[in-house]
This record gives C-alpha cells, sequence and structure tokens, in this order.
C-alpha cells in the first residue's frame, strides 16, 4: 500500500520537458521559518525534493508553473538509487499526481483544459499553441494584480 504525501514549497528551477511533454521535472523547494530564542524569525535549511509528473500533468504543468512560483504537491515518494564511481547514491523524489499553485501566497486563474477529438474533422482549424499555453507569467502577474485591486476596492 502507497502513501501519498503533501508537500509546498517554491518551483527552485524552470520545469523540465521531456518526452514530447508527456514528462515534467522541477526541482521543490521548502523552507522553513524558525523562530530563534529572542523572537525573531528567520529562514531554516531549505530541503530540495525532484519532482516528476507524468501525462496530462505534465503538460499542465509545463504551461502554468515557473520557476519561483509557491505551488502544493501531492504525490507518491520514489527513492531512486544508483551506483557512480563504487558509490551507492540514493534521492528522494515526489511523483506528482496532483500539482497546484498555493493560493495563500497569491493568486491564480483556473482555465479546464480541452479534450482533442480522436479525428479531426473537415474544417477544423489546429489549435493556437499560445491560446492552449495560458497567460505568460507577466499576463499572470498583471491578473493578479487587478484582482488584488478590485478586492482592496471592494
Amino acid at each position: 500500500m502507497e502513501a501519498l504525501v503533501q508537500m509546498t514549497g517554491h518551483v527552485g528551477t524552470e520545469v523540465d520537458i521531456r518526452g514530447n511533454g508527456s514528462v515534467t521535472a522541477f526541482r521543490l523547494a521548502c523552507t522553513p521559518r524558525v523562530r530563534s530564542k529572542d523572537g525573531e524569525y528567520s529562514d531554516g535549511n531549505t530541503t530540495w525534493i525532484d519532482v516528476t509528473c507524468f501525462r496530462s500533468l505534465a503538460a499542465h504543468v509545463a504551461a502554468s508553473v515557473r520557476k519561483g512560483d509557491p505551488v502544493i504537491v501531492i504525490g507518491k515518494l520514489r527513492t531512486s538509487v544508483w551506483t557512480k564511481d563504487g558509490q551507492t547514491r540514493e534521492r528522494l523524489g515526489l511523483e506528482a499526481e496532483t500539482v497546484g499553485h498555493d493560493l495563500s501566497r497569491g493568486t491564480a486563474i483556473f482555465r479546464k483544459s480541452v479534450r482533442q477529438s480522436a479525428e479531426p474533422t473537415d474544417g477544423d482549424e489546429p489549435p493556437d499553441e499560445l491560446e492552449q499555453a495560458g497567460p505568460s507569467a507577466e499576463e499572470r502577474r498583471a491578473q493578479a494584480d487587478e484582482a488584488a485591486q478590485s478586492v482592496r476596492a471592494a
């Protein structure tokens, strides 16, 4: 039986796209806030986790997640074991089942993906790749700023 784990943090690397977009990977940085004896807060040691996404989740992560974004990842812990220079090495990773923006740290706009039909019919135009990719980082920031201003105005 496998247990799912949930981790929150920031995307620490650019999203790496492999296998014609069927696999994506990034490193998740989890840095706790630590309170000292005098009541001051500082950053604790950062834990780095390799996150791998497959199939449609990989495509959605590639279109939606950027370096520095605060995210929540739910998935299965996996240990990779390999030998290098005669030494056995291990690395803990997370096989993601769900990835989403951490809305406690900002706003996001969800756009449902459109399922492609099996065969195109006459008159069907190929989809606009820019439209399917969603807004750019600048457009997302502008939308978030607009949403924050409307909340403040209300």
